[in-house]
């Protein structure tokens, strides 16, 4: 097909996605995988006042476009307001939104060589130039990333915390002082998705509406709505408001919203949720060191695992997990490379990967 008018900076860009779907590998290797501990799911699943809800919810009407339930009760969960609140298609949704707002042609923003690649994707689709810093002893590095934003005049500053793909984090104080140096006209972009799985005072100590931050959340992880595809963003009203020039306004389906609105309102099922997220980073801890492995310390949903070498020594180990019928991922780039990561799982999967680790090492020493 030769006759498309499609944009230059379309045409420019290669048919690829950040991530191959564990769906994807399973059609490829013609079976479906016995543990699926690769995409930080929430495996333990989400309150079952949010599944009853969302069966429950007529499908027959659009959601509502303000989300306003949803947006009111977030507010009553922050002790804010609905007007520091915006409910998208999951963090993924609003980067996107976020980055379309900010980011044209020749924009500057700044990242971490090998953080979350949904952003660099959302960036590279709207035009923008992205500049990376290097990982501090597995941690995003916010004093060089605000350095760096400073130096190329960012409009935008990626960071997650606890990161993905590491699964480190840093105390929301440390990153509350750094923001001292962080440039007038740079947007701190803070990506919390893991945040509940954290220890406390990981959040950022500000105020939601300090105007040089935006944080995003989900319910996708542990809330366990990863299929509905609920995110959220708490900043500065007017930034907020911006959101409406630009998103899907019947983007968000309404048993999406409804179940949200259940699992936010269930507290006592994420806090047991919680404690299965600890339990199972536990074990992962142990399945890896049992294994002559050193398991990073974590506080997502998930441990990487330092195989103690190279990336190529790493993928050999992944795909002999693959093969084996255990789905996990690594990260892309150096020196994160020599993990892999495995996501927190139910005692049959991590049975599973235990069985599986050893014959996939014992394959990867033969290279």
């Amino acid at each position: 097909m030769t006759h498309a008018r499609l944009t230059p900076l379309a045409r420019s860009l290669p048919a690829t996605v950040p991530f191959v779907g564990p769906e994807t590998q399973e059609r490829a290797r013609g079976a479906a995988f016995d543990a699926r501990l690769g995409a930080n799911e929430n495996v333990f699943g989400p309150s079952p006042r949010a599944i009853t809800a969302m069966a429950e919810t007529p499908q027959w009407m659009y959601g509502d476009p303000e989300s306003h339930d949803l947006r009111r009760a977030l507010a009553a969960h922050h002790a804010t307001t609905p007007a520091h609140i915006m409910v998208g298609e999951g963090i993924d949704g609003l980067l996107s939104y976020l980055v379309r707002l900010f980011v044209t042609c020749g924009d500057t923003v700044v990242t971490s060589a090998g953080a979350y690649p949904t952003f660099n994707y959302h960036v590279a689709g709207f035009g923008g130039t992205l500049h990376t810093v290097p990982y501090n002893g597995d941690h995003e590095d916010p004093a060089s990333l605000f350095s760096k934003a400073r130096d190329v005049d960012a409009k935008l500053v990626y960071l997650a915390n606890p990161d993905n793909p590491m699964g480190s984090h840093h105390p929301g104080e440390d990153i509350a002082r750094a923001m001292d140096a962080l440039p007038a006209n740079t947007l701190l972009v803070l990506d919390e998705a893991y945040i509940e799985c954290a220890p406390e005072g990981t959040a950022l100590p500000l105020p939601l509406d300090d105007p040089r931050v935006i944080r995003l959340r989900t319910f996708s992880k542990a809330y366990g709505l990863a299929g509905a595809r609920v995110g959220y963003a708490l900043g500065h009203p007017d930034l907020i408001e911006a959101f409406h020039k630009v998103r899907n306004h019947f983007g968000m389906n309404r048993a999406a919203q409804a179940g949200a609105l259940a699992a936010l309102n269930d507290q006592p099922y994420l806090n047991k949720v919680q404690s299965q997220i600890a339990a199972s980073r536990a074990r992962i801890t142990r399945i890896a060191q049992d294994n002559d492995l050193t398991p990073l310390p974590s506080a997502a949903n998930f441990v990487s695992l330092d195989c103690g070498r190279d990336a190529a020594y790493a993928k050999a180990v992944l795909d002999g997990l693959i093969a084996r019928g255990i789905f996990v991922r690594m990260p892309f780039v150096a020196p994160q490379n020599r993990c892999i990561r495995i996501s927190c799982g139910t005692d049959a999967m991590l049975d599973a990967f235990a069985a599986a680790l050893p014959l996939a090492l014992r394959d990867a020493e033969k290279g």
